[in-house]
């Protein structure tokens, strides 16, 4: 049967009672994971992770989590990376060990504190992928009276909840933890081993015959070796000037002139700590990128903005607007590309140059630089109001609809009080 309302009985109380039912239904915005994690050089390894599987795109549609990350420092000595597989053998199980590390459940300081000794079970977003047999999709929470520690479980590994690294409440919550999460029956060490790729870069920068610049300085300044201690792992992605670039730098002088120390610094700008080749540098989804010298420097210093500018992929220093001119090498986990400019950073060669009391005009666009993190707390420390990240798909969030519902509640309530 239709539902016919009359005009002449629609009142402002009727339309005042619509409206308080409308809100009600809120939209719920998406959760943008990456843009989140990017921000913190200290998981960086945990973030790239994420953005190379289909995880990230996963949390699009839930509003309400708890996200669990592995620092660096624990997440390089995992069995999960010294023992990974070639992607096309890996990828589902690495892509279901980061959904258990996902609880489909907000938690915040509070929260935990009210956890009872004897644990709580939580569901991951493992479990929702129909692979976790007997119900192992989920984890157990426990806290321990005396210490208040909070510790993860799982049939196979535990974890303990370090601090807090960032939060919005009844949206998300990410903690870091000191060890990765194994579900039940994955065997990590038992996955077949990637033999160590043993790339000697400067030789590959010799043989590609423009590149004898750069080759030089990375033998003079010592991080090759660096840079080959961490081809494991995530990874690494190298931006290699020409010869030509560094012919044509308007700021060789003063370049030249730098101490060692900065120079190494420079080098490190030019480098991913992840493995990216040409298709996912095109269509990458979080351009403000940490390079290695972010990791040493801290967080929004020292990133690149990577996009893709007139059919090829453009870098942005801040000062210097280059573009990926040739793929050197590319094999997992490097990825060596020649560019068409010295990637200079603006915090040596800026307006305002760190340690020195001017710098040269800018020549191009900052960009968008990531905030630096909030100090994480220690465990169990009162609850941080920290700011709100960049998570939401309108920057608008669930809690801020929620009271502008009880706003709208309320004026209708004392109306209908008034007119009666």
């Amino acid at each position: 049967m239709a539902l016919t309302i009359s005009l002449s009985h629609f009142t402002l109380p009727t339309f005042l009672y619509f409206l308080l039912l409308s809100t009600f239904h809120l939209p719920i915005f998406a959760i943008n994971i990456t843009n989140l994690l990017s921000s913190y050089p200290e998981i960086s390894d945990f973030a790239n992770l994420f953005a190379t599987t289909s995880v990230a795109a996963d949390l699009t549609q839930r509003s309400s989590l708890t996200l669990l990350v592995v620092p660096n420092t624990f997440l390089r000595s995992s069995d999960l990376l010294n023992n990974r597989s070639p992607p096309s053998s890996s990828s589902s199980n690495l892509g279901d060990v980061l959904r258990y590390h996902v609880l489909l459940e907000y938690f915040s300081w509070s929260d935990l504190r009210l956890i009872p000794p004897t644990g709580k079970l939580v569901t991951t977003l493992f479990q929702t992928t129909g692979r976790a047999p007997n119900n192992f999709g989920s984890v157990n929470i426990t806290r321990n009276v005396n210490s208040n520690s909070v510790t993860v479980h799982s049939p196979t590994s535990n974890a303990t909840i370090l601090g807090l690294l960032k939060t919005l409440p009844y949206n998300i919550s990410v903690f870091k933890v000191d060890s990765l999460l194994v579900p039940n029956g994955f065997d990590l060490m038992a996955s077949e081993t990637r033999p160590p790729l043993g790339l000697n870069i400067t030789k590959t920068l010799i043989d590609a015959h423009n590149f004898n610049v750069a080759a030089s300085m990375l033998t003079a300044s010592g991080v090759e070796e660096e840079f080959e201690r961490d081809e494991g792992g995530a990874g690494l992605t190298l931006f290699v000037p020409t010869d030509e670039a560094f012919s044509d730098m308007s700021s060789s002088r003063k370049f030249q002139s730098l101490p060692a120390e900065k120079k190494a610094v420079v080098l490190r700008f030019h480098v991913l700590h992840s493995y990216y080749p040409l298709g996912s540098l095109e269509s990458i989804v979080n351009p403000v990128q940490p390079t290695l010298a972010t990791e040493q420097n801290g967080a929004g210093s020292f990133t690149l903005n990577i996009s893709r500018v007139n059919g090829s992929v453009g870098i942005n220093t801040g000062i210097i607007q280059a573009s990926v001119t040739q793929t050197v090498f590319d094999q997992n986990p490097v990825a060596i590309f020649g560019v068409s400019k010295v990637l200079l950073p603006q915090e040596f060669f800026g307006k305002n140059p760190i340690g020195s009391g001017g710098g040269e005009p800018v020549v191009a666009s900052p960009p968008e630089i990531s905030l630096s993190p909030v100090n994480s707390p220690e465990i169990f420390s009162p609850p941080s109001h920290l700011s709100s990240p960049p998570i939401l798909g309108k920057e608008v969030s669930s809690a801020a609809n929620r009271k502008k519902g009880i706003f709208l509640w309320c004026i209708g309530f004392f109306y209908l009080l008034a007119i009666n």
